[in-house]
């Protein structure tokens, strides 16, 4: 374990062997030293993950191992990274965020509160690679996300809705919508989503 800089790290946090917490980034001023991290009480950052300089991990967030968050990122408190997800800096998480294994999440991302992302969702934020016009993204409160979802640069994804598992969505997704497909399109409502659920939680078959 190696700790950089200002770094503070509050009570009944764990830090786990081979992890880096407060890396200085690249263009720091201070490479040998680092700028402050903060990692909140009852945090859990696992094996090999790095936490670069100006991060804010809130109370009790968890990472998986091999974890790497980049500078001037803010994740809220309560939130789950996955193991492998890569965070590349100036992003910002809500709260109670569960985002499962292999998510990559680009620098103008913005990701509201209770909100569910599957393994090895992409998202974007160029939507000519490669330029020099990075644009943001937003996931809204409690939307979900299926495995292996593409979210291009500048859509918005709205409140509680939800996006397929391997679907593309290269538009704008409405509050309470289910998108589906390459590129995604309506499918159904977040309502008859959850009615579905529901059923199928309460089936006995495969």
């Amino acid at each position: 374990m190696h700790i950089y800089g200002d770094t503070v790290i509050e009570p009944r946090s764990i830090i786990e062997s081979n992890s880096i917490i407060g890396k200085p980034a690249r263009d720091s001023h201070d490479i040998d030293r680092g700028g402050k991290t903060f990692i909140g009480y009852g945090s859990i950052v696992r094996a090999s993950s790095i936490i670069y300089e100006h991060v804010v991990l809130e109370r009790e967030v968890r990472t998986g191992h091999h974890v790497m968050v980049r500078e001037h990122t803010k994740v809220g408190e309560r939130t789950v990274i996955g193991s492998g997800t890569i965070i590349d800096g100036n992003v910002h998480i809500g709260r109670n965020v569960s985002i499962q294994s292999g998510v990559y999440i680009p620098p103008k991302v913005v990701i509201g509160s209770n909100v569910f992302i599957g393994p090895r969702a992409v998202f974007t934020n160029d939507r000519y690679p490669p330029s020099a016009r990075l644009i943001e993204t937003v996931v809204e409160d409690g939307a979900v996300i299926g495995a292996n979802a593409t979210i291009v640069a500048g859509v918005r994804i709205g409140r509680n809705s939800v996006v397929a598992a391997g679907s593309v969505v290269v538009r704008d997704v409405p509050s309470n919508a289910v998108v589906a497909g390459v590129p995604a399109r309506y499918i159904m409502d977040r309502d008859r989503y959850e009615e579905k659920k529901k059923i199928y939680e309460g089936s006995r078959g495969v």
